[in-house]
């Protein structure tokens, strides 16, 4: 949803003039954005808005290995509430993952190796042939 399609929605459900939606959801934002700026915590229904300060620290370039200095810096964080995560959760098309990894020895995992086993073999096989002929 973009803010375009919030508004619309608004202007759809309420029937109040859409310049006056637009200035309430821009003015929205802008306050978010001010509380967000000035350290606030934003709570809304759908979960939480907060700024964290992450310290400085040393991380590793990892094609070529040498530390690398990360700076400071302050990032926004969401955390969303209960309800949204349920709903989203149990949403239609979403995926359901079984706790741990898989590996490959699951069913479909064997096959797929063992058809790409045979595919390899056969391959050989038609090269032994081909060279055999020739002679």
């Amino acid at each position: 949803m973009t803010k375009n399609d919030l508004i619309r929605s608004v202007f759809e459900e309420f029937e109040i003039p859409r310049r006056q939606v637009s200035e309430i959801v821009d003015h929205l934002f802008t306050q978010i954005e001010t509380s967000l700026i000035s350290g606030d915590v934003v709570r809304l229904p759908l979960g939480v808005f907060k700024i964290r300060d992450r310290a400085a620290r040393m991380a590793r370039n990892p094609a070529t290995g040498e530390p690398v200095k990360v700076p400071a810096k302050r990032v926004l964080k969401f955390l969303p509430s209960k309800a949204v995560k349920a709903a989203v959760a149990s949403a239609p098309g979403a995926k359901k993952r079984a706790s741990g990894k898989k590996t490959m020895s699951t069913k479909a995992g064997v096959t797929k190796a063992a058809a790409k086993k045979k595919v390899v073999v056969k391959k050989t096989a038609a090269k032994k042939k081909a060279t055999s002929r020739t002679r």
